[in-house]
């Protein structure tokens, strides 16, 4: 078993961006249905926009920013219903992102910086001599006890800290049999060599933080607040629950390395979710990142 002192992550030189879990939990996941019907006529693409604003309680500063907004909610469902027509692996819709561009959705969401030298704790695989006839041929860690519901990182980049929190979380739910919800806004507040904050951040540098500064609060002792705030402000109480002494990268581009410790452990990823589908997308797909 994996030391509780130590975790995986996924080179960031195998993706990009990171969006990952983090963007919305189950109640987010809203979308306004729509119909052949809907795009006959302007006065019906009102009606689902009034409809859409309603939904997600959306207001605007002033009628010339919903008129730009309608027109940007128009030309979304344009390609959203063009890319159904097209695709079944996976379902577009009109999600709380709908009166986004695609540079304002990067923009606000997304957070991975560019990945610099590796820098893993450890320059070894530990996983490197376990057998692919030992490996399950399936693992699930959210069955397994070992991962938290989903989170909301809200209008802020910091994917990077969801998905380092999550990976420190599974393993130590692994080794302690206690699933313990970790603190993000620490990260965000706390991590500044080499992070942004909500303009971006990666995961070593933040697993870095982790295994320096004595590990991380709870969500509960340091809740995310969906902005930069001060270190230490926000904090409810002093002691750290969880942390780690290290941390190890996946070898690049090897999926066998990275089979290997999935079956071991979540591990912390980062994906290319810059592209127009993963804005609206539901369901599930393979394609996604290829065609993006």
């Amino acid at each position: 078993m994996a030391s509780p002192r130590h975790l995986m992550k996924l080179s960031a030189a195998l993706l990009l961006l990171c969006v990952g879990v983090c963007v919305a939990r189950n109640s987010d996941f809203s979308i306004v249905g729509y119909s052949e019907e809907d795009l006959s006529s302007n006065d019906r693409l009102v009606e689902l926009f009034e409809k859409w604003l309603a939904k997600h309680q959306k207001a605007y500063a002033s009628f010339e920013e919903k008129l730009h907004k309608f027109e940007v909610f128009k030309d979304n469902l344009k390609h959203i219903d063009k890319i159904n027509r097209e695709v079944t692996s996976y379902w577009l819709g009109l999600n709380e992102f709908a009166d986004l561009t695609n540079v304002e959705f990067k923009a606000a969401y997304l957070g991975l910086n560019a990945a610099p030298a590796r820098r893993g704790s450890s320059r070894s695989f530990r996983y490197e001599d376990v057998s692919a006839s030992d490996l399950p041929k399936s693992v699930d860690w959210r069955k397994k006890g070992a991962v938290t519901e989903v989170k909301n990182q809200g209008q802020c980049g910091s994917c990077w800290a969801f998905s380092t929190v999550a990976a420190v979380e599974g393993i130590n739910a692994i080794v302690t049999g206690n699933l313990t919800a970790l603190s993000e806004q620490e990260l965000i507040d706390c991590s500044v060599d080499g992070n942004s904050g909500c303009n971006g951040g990666l995961m070593d540098y933040a697993f870095s933080y982790i295994a320096s500064s004595g590990g991380l609060h709870t969500e509960e002792a340091y809740p995310y607040l969906m902005e930069e705030g001060s270190c230490g402000d926000g904090k409810k109480a002093e002691s750290k629950a969880v942390t780690i002494s290290g941390f190890e990268d996946v070898p690049a581009n090897d999926e066998q390395a990275l089979i290997k410790a999935l079956a071991h452990q979540p591990v912390s990823v980062a994906i290319e979710a810059s592209g127009r589908h993963f804005q609206f997308y539901s369901g599930f797909s393979t394609v996604l990142a290829a065609r993006s």
